[in-house]
């Protein structure tokens, strides 16, 4: 007869064989609304396809365990949170001008026209042991007509990174019957919002005179900082503060085989942060309004490709240029 105990633990050993266990890996689950990514188990970011004008990711969990991303519009409960573009949503890609529509913000202006991208399907979702990545369809048509612009294929990338999560962003864009023309525009391309936390500057309280510095900070690998940084070129950039307690940072970095490599960034310091190669006019302040325009011909197409790299510690502890030299040595 078998000691009570051993009983005990017998049957404790047969229901933990059979428990499920979570994913030691990167683990991506298609939803009808959203792909998940998990990273060992638990929640990285979520991949939303339906319910706005274009496809974002939210929210982005960061190697602390804070958000790297701004709540606001997507979460409505948090009173810190200023309510400023409702269009930020997480990390996305946009621009304001195609074909004379707005693929920026979420509604136009009078007598303007706007655009949304429109997902189409999925080629593949696939998890791995070190990364996992989706590839998705997207068309862009103009409201109302109903315009066919062009299509997009986007390839997003997570990786578990061994000094911090990262997501490779690629996206090949094709015009459709006709040429498709990105105007100069400062509000642009491939952006993130990040966390109130990390802002450089506050918002001013009413009656205030000056604005209040907040605790985060920019950086570019040509040593422009904070709001010196904004419509100047370099090859990446990090926006790095607190986060929940604890120091933490995004750093973008712009592939070398972009075109208009090294890009201008559209950073800001009340925490927009975006890489965007059409608005040289605007970042350089030049007399030809038209001068960053981009044009791609009727049935062809376009890639950019950038990385996102969410790690601890400022952009120093996080040896920033050091990653961005390891990427670019594995894109060549």
């Amino acid at each position: 007869m078998l000691h009570p105990l051993r009983c005990s633990l017998a049957a404790a050993l047969c229901v933990a064989s059979f428990a499920p266990l979570a994913f030691a890996g990167v683990e991506l689950k298609q939803e009808a609304d959203k792909v998940t990514v998990n990273i060992d188990g638990k929640l990285f970011t979520e991949y939303h396809f339906t319910g706005a004008r274009r496809p974002y990711l939210y929210p982005i969990i960061g190697p602390t365990g804070g958000a790297m991303t701004r709540h606001w519009p997507l979460q409505d409960d948090l009173a810190t949170e200023e309510r400023d573009h409702p269009h930020h949503k997480g990390l996305w890609w946009g621009h304001r001008m195609v074909n004379g529509a707005g693929f920026w913000e979420d509604s136009a202006k009078p007598d303007a026209k706007i655009g949304q991208m429109i997902h189409d399907g999925f080629a593949e979702v696939k998890s791995g042991d070190d990364q996992g990545f989706l590839r998705a369809k997207n068309k862009w048509v103009i409201d109302g007509t109903n315009e066919l612009v062009g299509t997009d294929e986007r390839t997003i990338t997570f990786y578990k990174g061994k000094d911090g999560p990262m997501i490779d962003f690629a996206i090949t864009i094709k015009a459709g019957d006709k040429e498709m023309v990105f105007g100069d525009d400062k509000d642009g391309s491939m952006a993130i919002r990040v966390p109130e936390s990390m802002r450089v500057d506050k918002p001013k309280a009413k009656g205030e005179k000056t604005v209040p510095k907040g605790d985060g900070h920019i950086v570019t690998s040509e040593g422009k900082k904070d709001a010196e940084a904004w419509g100047t070129r370099a090859n990446w950039c990090d926006y790095w503060g607190p986060v929940e307690g604890k120091t933490a940072g995004v750093a973008m970095f712009d592939n070398p085989a972009n075109p208009r490599h090294p890009t201008w960034w559209h950073v800001r310091t009340y925490g927009l942060f975006a890489a965007n190669p059409f608005g040289q006019a605007q970042f350089e302040k030049l007399p030809d309004k038209n001068a960053g325009e981009f044009k791609v011909p009727a049935g062809q197409s376009v890639t950019f490709r950038y990385r996102f790299y969410f790690h601890e510690g400022d952009t120093d502890q996080a040896k920033v240029g050091e990653h961005y030299k390891d990427y670019v040595a594995k894109v060549k």
